[in-house]
């Protein structure tokens, strides 16, 4: 477990993972427009991450300017199981903690 949390672990791959499972390729500034909350430095440090664990593929196309576009490999395609029982999970949780706060407002 403390591996695969390892790989996922922190605010921002989790965000970067799902928006590749869902969209398949995206290129830098893309995901940058899907974060506005994320600095070009630590976008580029988490997908740099995501890549040297297979997670990503970072392919770059030979043109002026440069295209770079990120994509799930094949083995971090096997992370969306995992990455969709998290989202769910956090709905499920976000739904308890109002109705406890809703409870104990009528209290």
């Amino acid at each position: 477990m403390a591996v695969a949390l390892d790989m996922i672990v922190g605010k921002w791959k989790p965000i970067i993972i799902q928006h590749l499972i869902h969209m398949e390729t995206l290129r830098f500034n893309e995901l940058r427009k899907l974060m506005p909350d994320i600095t070009q430095r630590m976008l580029t440090l988490q997908l740099r991450e995501l890549e040297e664990q297979d997670i990503i593929r970072r392919i770059i196309y030979p043109q002026i300017p440069p295209k770079v576009e990120y994509s799930l490999t094949d083995h971090g395609k096997s992370i969306e199981p995992l990455v969709d029982a998290l989202h769910y999970w956090g709905l499920f949780h976000v739904e308890h903690m109002e109705k406890k706060l809703a409870f104990y407002s009528e209290v």
